[in-house]
């Protein structure tokens, strides 16, 4: 059973910087892709930033682009996402996945286990 643990969420006033890590534990960590996704109040879940398995290319959504980055420690098995120039449109529920692929990465469908999710509030 694979299981994956996010922390690092909390309130941060806008233009200011979170780290959210993800600690993964029961599969080979280094031959899975590592994505992180969100979900801002009331909206769906959307796709933020994903890690390739091999090769660690990266992938991230447009809103995000240039502030944000995904990291992996494939010594630790934790996935990483540095949040910069945090805006209030950030504020989301924030959940790791994971997928033994490394295709498609920026659909809920692509991954098959997922994280219980960290709350980032950002204030203006």
């Amino acid at each position: 059973q694979v299981q994956l643990v996010e922390s690092g969420g909390g309130l941060v006033q806008a233009g200011g910087s979170l780290r959210l890590s993800c600690a993964a534990s029961g599969r080979s960590f280094s031959s899975s892709s590592m994505g992180w996704f969100r979900r801002p109040p009331g909206k769906e879940r959307e796709f933020v930033a994903a890690v390739r398995r091999s090769g660690g290319d990266t992938i991230y959504a447009d809103s995000v682009k240039g502030r944000f980055a995904i990291s992996r420690d494939n010594a630790k098995n934790t996935v990483y996402l540095q949040m910069n120039r945090l805006k209030p449109e950030d504020t989301a529920v924030y959940y790791c996945a994971t997928t033994p692929y490394g295709i498609r990465l920026t659909r809920d469908s692509d991954y098959n286990y997922w994280g219980q999710g960290t709350q980032v509030t950002v204030s203006s």
